[in-house]
C-alpha cells in the first residue's frame, strides 16, 4: 500500500461531510481534485470504501472503518506537529478561526497585527455561518471560533472581545420620519428583512420583538449580511445591523439609522475555544494577543461606532 496522509484527509472529510462538493469546500480545493485524491485511494484497496447512489456518495462499512483510523492518524500527526512546533517556538505552526460572517468586519485588524508579529505561522480563517462555525468548533477543525452570542453549549471557555452594537437601518429614500423616536409598536408598520434563523442578530432582534410585545412584518429571510444591506438599500424593507458593517453605507448616504426606542442593542463578541484544548504555540500566543491587545485595538479602530443610545460618528 501507498496511500499518502493528503488522501486519507481528504477522504475523512468526504466521509464527514457526507459529499464530495462540500468536502472540498472545507478542505479549499476543486471538487475534481477531491475525485482524485478519491479514486488513488480507492486503488489502494480490494474493497469499495464508497458507493454512488442516486447521484449521492455513501460510504461503505469498510470506509467507515477506514475514516475511524483515518481520523485517529491525522489527530497523532496533527499532535506530532504541534510538539515540534512547540520546540522551534511561535515561528512556525498552524493557526485555524472560525469567524461567523459579521466578524469579517473587525477580526482582519485583529488578524493583520499578530501576523506581522508571527509571520511565519499559516494563517487559515474559515467567515461562515453560526451553524458552520459552531459545528468546525465542536468537531476540533478550528482552534478558536469569534460569535456575537455565547453558545449554549458544554465544555467550552471563552474571552469577551468587544462590545457589538445593532442599530435599525433603512434606506435612504423613505417615507419613516425620523425627526422624532420610532416606538417599537410603530416597527409593526414597516417592512422587516431578517437574518437566518440561528444568527446572534436574529437572536437580537426576537429578543426585543419578545420584550417589546411586537409583531413586526416580515418581507425577506437572508443567510448574508451583505445581502440585507443590499435588499435595504434596494428598498425592500428595514433590519437590524451591526455598526462595524455599515460604515461605508453610512458614508456613502446609502443606508440611514432609525432613532428607535431601544436602540442600540448591544451584544459582545466573543472568542470561543474548547476547554481542555492542547493549543500549540501559534494558538496560545494568539489568546495571549487577544487578551493584551483587545482594548487598545477596540479604542483606536472602533470605539467611535457606538457613542450613547443613537449617535453613531463616521
Amino acid at each position: 500500500m501507498n496511500f499518502t496522509l493528503h488522501q486519507l484527509r481528504v477522504f475523512a472529510a468526504v466521509a464527514e461531510q457526507q459529499s464530495v462538493t462540500k468536502a472540498a469546500e472545507s478542505l479549499f480545493m476543486t471538487q475534481p481534485a477531491v475525485s482524485i485524491q478519491l479514486k488513488h485511494l480507492q486503488d489502494q484497496f480490494d474493497v469499495p470504501l464508497t458507493e454512488v447512489i442516486g447521484r449521492k456518495i455513501h460510504i461503505t462499512d469498510a470506509g467507515e472503518e477506514l475514516a475511524v483510523l483515518a481520523k485517529e492518524i491525522l489527530d497523532n500527526v496533527d499532535e506530532i506537529q504541534v510538539k515540534m512546533s512547540a520546540l522551534k517556538g511561535v515561528t512556525a505552526g498552524k493557526l485555524k478561526l472560525g469567524v461567523v460572517s459579521t466578524g469579517k468586519y473587525f477580526m482582519p485588524h485583529f488578524i493583520s497585527e499578530y501576523h506581522e508579529k508571527y509571520p511565519e505561522v499559516k494563517l487559515i480563517v474559515d467567515v461562515s455561518n453560526r451553524r458552520k462555525v459552531l459545528s468546525s468548533l465542536q468537531s476540533n477543525e478550528v482552534d478558536f471560533a469569534v460569535v456575537s452570542i455565547l453558545p449554549e453549549l458544554d465544555g467550552i471557555e471563552h474571552l469577551e472581545i468587544m462590545p457589538n452594537p445593532l442599530y435599525v437601518v433603512s434606506g435612504p429614500d423613505n417615507n419613516y420620519d425620523v425627526g422624532k423616536e420610532i416606538s417599537p409598536k410603530e416597527l409593526e408598520q414597516m417592512p422587516f428583512i431578517l437574518r437566518e434563523e440561528g444568527s446572534g442578530t436574529r437572536a437580537m432582534l426576537e429578543k426585543y420583538i419578545q420584550e417589546n410585545d411586537i409583531d413586526p412584518k416580515v418581507m425577506l429571510e437572508l443567510t448574508t449580511n451583505e445581502a440585507v444591506k443590499q435588499a435595504i438599500m434596494a428598498g425592500l424593507g428595514i433590519s437590524v445591523i451591526s455598526a462595524y458593517s455599515m460604515r461605508l453605507e453610512l458614508k456613502n448616504n446609502e443606508l440611514k439609522i432609525l432613532p428607535v426606542k431601544g436602540y442600540p442593542l448591544v451584544n459582545t463578541w466573543y472568542l470561543v475555544w474548547l476547554k481542555g484544548k492542547k493549543f500549540s504555540p501559534a494558538s496560545s500566543e494568539f489568546l495571549t494577543f487577544i487578551k493584551e491587545s483587545k482594548e487598545r485595538i477596540y479604542q483606536d479602530k472602533f470605539s467611535d461606532y457606538f457613542i450613547g443610545k443613537q449617535k453613531l460618528e463616521l
